[in-house]
C-alpha cells in the first residue's frame, strides 16, 4: 500500500509540478512501481509493455475512428444543426437535462469509452454555439454514462458479476436503474451547478466555425449520422431475441456488431452523408480526418501509459494482497464487497478489474451470509467506480478532452465518481431494507 501511495503521488508531482510529459511520467512510475513491488527486473518492460498493447487494443480503433467522426460531424455543420433542434426543443434552459437523457438511453448499450468519444462532440457544439460551461454541460451527461458503465447488465463488469453470484439479469437491470437515476441527477446536474466557474477551452478538433443555416445539413440526416454507432449496436444487441439460428447469420452479426466494425461503418456513412453529399472533396475530408488523429495522438498516449500502470500492479500481485488483508473485516457483506472494489479501484484504476477481483473474494459470503446476490452485483459496481483518478484511463480522457488542469479534473470528474460511488451503495442499502 506504501509502495502505490508513493507512485501515485509520485506521479501526481511529475505531471503537475514538474511538467512532465504525462505519457513519460506514467512510464517513469511503472518502471519504478515493478521495481519497488518486486517484480523481476527482466520482466518489467514486458509487463509495460502488455499493459500498454492490451489497453490500446481495445480503444486504438474505436477513440480514432471516433475522433475523425466527430471531426467531421463538427467540421459539416451537424453539430450545429443538433444543437440548434435540441435547443429549440427543450430550451435552453433545459439543455443540460436533454443532454443527461440522451447519455443515459446511449449509454445502456455502449461501453463507456465508446460513449464518451461519441457524445463528447455533441457536448462541445452545444458549448460552442451558446458559449455555456463546458463542464457544467459536459459532466452530468458523463455521469450518465459511467453510471450505466458500473451498474447496469449489458456492460462487461455487471454482466460478469450477474453470472458469478447467479443473480437475474432482469432484475438486477430493474434494481440498476432505480438507483442509478438518482446517482445521475445527484452527481450530475445538482453536482454541476457547483462547476461552473472551471475554465475549460475544450479540445479543438471538436470545433467549427458556425456555418450559415442554409449550408447546414438536414436535423435528420445530421442526428442519423451522429447516432449511427449507437443505432447499429442496439440493433446487434437486440438481435438474439429475434430467434435466428443459422450459424452463418449469427456469425455475421457478431462482425458487424464489432464496436470497430460499427465505428467504420459509421464514418465510411458520414463520409458520404456529411461530407461528399454536402459538396465537400475527398482531399478535404482527408484532412479533417489526418487533423483529428493528430489532436488525440496524446490522449492515445496517455491511455496507454495508464494501461502500463494498471498492468504493473496487476502483475505485482498487489490487487490480490489487498484483498485477503480485508476479508478479516467485521462487516455487513454488501458494504465489505463495496469497499473492496473501491479499494481495488482506487489502486489499479480500472473500474472491471476491480469489479471481477472483489466479486471473487465475496462470492461465498453471498451463500454463506444469504445475500441477495442482485444487490451484491449493484454493490460491487458502485464500489468500482470510487475516485477515478490520475492511474485510470477515463480521468485522462475526461482531462484532455476538455482541456482542464490536474487540480480542476480531481474537482470535477474525481469529485463526480465517488459521489455516483456513495450515492449507489446508499441506494443498495435501502433496497436491501425492502427486498
Amino acid at each position: 500500500m506504501l509502495v502505490i501511495l508513493f507512485c501515485i503521488v509520485l506521479l501526481i508531482l511529475l505531471v503537475s509540478w514538474a511538467k512532465v510529459n504525462p505519457f513519460l511520467a506514467f512510464l517513469l512510475v511503472s518502471i519504478a512501481a515493478g521495481l519497488m513491488l518486486g517484480i523481476p527486473i527482466n520482466k518489467v518492460t514486458a509487463s509495460v509493455q502488455k499493459g500498454i498493447g492490451d489497453i490500446l487494443g481495445g480503444l486504438l480503433i474505436i477513440i480514432c475512428l471516433g475522433a475523425m467522426l466527430g471531426k467531421l460531424v463538427a467540421a459539416s455543420g451537424a453539430a450545429q444543426k443538433i444543437a440548434e433542434v435540441l435547443v429549440n426543443a427543450v430550451g435552453q434552459k433545459y439543455i443540460q437535462w436533454a443532454l443527461v437523457a440522451a447519455g443515459f438511453i446511449i449509454g445502456i448499450p455502449l461501453f463507456y469509452g465508446i460513449g464518451f468519444v461519441l457524445m463528447v462532440p455533441l457536448i462541445f457544439s452545444v458549448v460552442y454555439k451558446y458559449k455555456l460551461p463546458a463542464v457544467f454541460i459536459g459532466l452530468p451527461m458523463i455521469a450518465s454514462l459511467s453510471v450505466t458503465h458500473g451498474f447496469l447488465p449489458p456492460h462487461p463488469s455487471p454482466s460478469a458479476l450477474v453470472v458469478l453470484f447467479h443473480a437475474n439479469m432482469a432484475t438486477t437491470f430493474v434494481y440498476g436503474l432505480m438507483i442509478a437515476i438518482p446517482a445521475i441527477i445527484l452527481a450530475g446536474p445538482v453536482f454541476a451547478q457547483f462547476l461552473k466557474k472551471i475554465p475549460s477551452e475544450p479540445l479543438a478538433t471538436f470545433r467549427a466555425e458556425e456555418m450559415p443555416a442554409d449550408k447546414l445539413p438536414s436535423g435528420f440526416i445530421s442526428f442519423f449520422t451522429a447516432l449511427l454507432p449507437v443505432l447499429l449496436l442496439m440493433l446487434t444487441a437486440f438481435f438474439p431475441y429475434l430467434g435466428v439460428k443459422d450459424p452463418g447469420v449469427l456469425k455475421a452479426m457478431a462482425f458487424l456488431g464489432d464496436p470497430s466494425i460499427v465505428m467504420l461503418i459509421a464514418l465510411i456513412v458520414a463520409t458520404y452523408t456529411l461530407g461528399i453529399k454536402q459538396g465537400r472533396s475527398m482531399s478535404t475530408i482527408a484532412v479533417n480526418f489526418t487533423d483529428a488523429v493528430k489532436d488525440i495522438s496524446l490522449i492515445l498516449l496517455i491511455i496507454a501509459g495508464s494501461g502500463a500502470f494498471k498492468e504493473v500492479l496487476t502483475t505485482s500481485g498487489v490487487s490480490n494482497e489487498i484483498a485477503d488483508s480485508l476479508k478479516s473485516f467485521n462487516m455487513p457483506p454488501l458494504v465489505l464487497g463495496w469497499v473492496i472494489a473501491a479499494i481495488i479501484r482506487i489502486s489499479l484504476g480500472s473500474a472491471t478489474v476491480a469489479g471481477l477481483t472483489a466479486a471473487g473474494i465475496v462470492a461465498s459470503l453471498v451463500v454463506s451470509e444469504h445475500v441477495n446476490p442482485n444487490l451484491m452485483v449493484l454493490s460491487i459496481g458502485a464500489g468500482s467506480l470510487a475516485f477515478s483518478h490520475v492511474n485510470d484511463s477515463g480521468f485522462w480522457l475526461f482531462k484532455e478532452y476538455f482541456n482542464l488542469s490536474i487540480k480542476d479534473t480531481f474537482r470535477s470528474w474525481s469529485v463526480m465518481e465517488s459521489l455516483v460511488s456513495i450515492i449507489g451503495l446508499g441506494g443498495v442499502l435501502i433496497l436491501n431494507l425492502f427486498v
